[in-house]
């Protein structure tokens, strides 16, 4: 499955990883040092739970940490891998609740990581508008410029599946 989109003219981020909100991480695969170096970031345990929606050997977390894989496409997204967002941010907003740091990361940490974070901050009790504003100031003015995921905030993952779910009937 092509999981990234092509016609990105997005840098890497200046990061591996960014605290969104305490206990709550954000990050992708790669990075740009700052000799202008695109370096692996590699997960290994600091972490207590890393959700990958993209992956490539080598990358970690250590085998000690939950993983959880679910690859998603940079792009317009199916009614079932919408619910698996809105499970992935369930389980990341329930383990922050119960004290555990959690990494999600796609390739860069923008887009796909960007769309669970902003959902698991939802659940956490922020709108989507401010979740989206977080994440653009923690994470990067780049994060989330993918109009489409901003939309299925905005009108919301149960709404963007059902409407999401009708282009499957007839």
């Amino acid at each position: 499955m092509k999981t990234r989109r092509k016609d990105r003219d997005v840098p890497e981020p200046d990061e591996p990883w960014s605290e969104i909100r305490p206990g709550l991480w954000m990050g992708g695969h790669f990075w740009t040092d700052n000799t202008g170096g695109v370096r692996p970031a590699v997960a290994g345990d600091e972490f207590d739970v890393v959700i990958s929606l993209f992956t490539r050997a080598g990358h970690g977390p250590h085998p000690a940490v939950q993983h959880l894989i679910t690859e998603l496409p940079d792009g317009p997204l199916t009614a079932g891998q919408i619910l698996s967002v809105q499970e992935l941010a369930g389980t990341a907003a329930h383990a922050v609740r119960g004290g555990r740091t959690v990494l999600v990361r796609c390739h860069s940490g923008y887009n796909r990581s960007g769309l669970v974070i902003a959902q698991s901050l939802i659940e956490l009790g922020h709108t989507p508008d401010a979740a989206i504003s977080l994440i653009r100031q923690k994470r990067s003015p780049r994060a989330l410029n993918n109009e489409t995921f901003e939309q299925y905030l905005t009108t919301g993952l149960q709404v963007a599946c059902l409407l999401t779910g009708l282009d499957t009937l007839g």
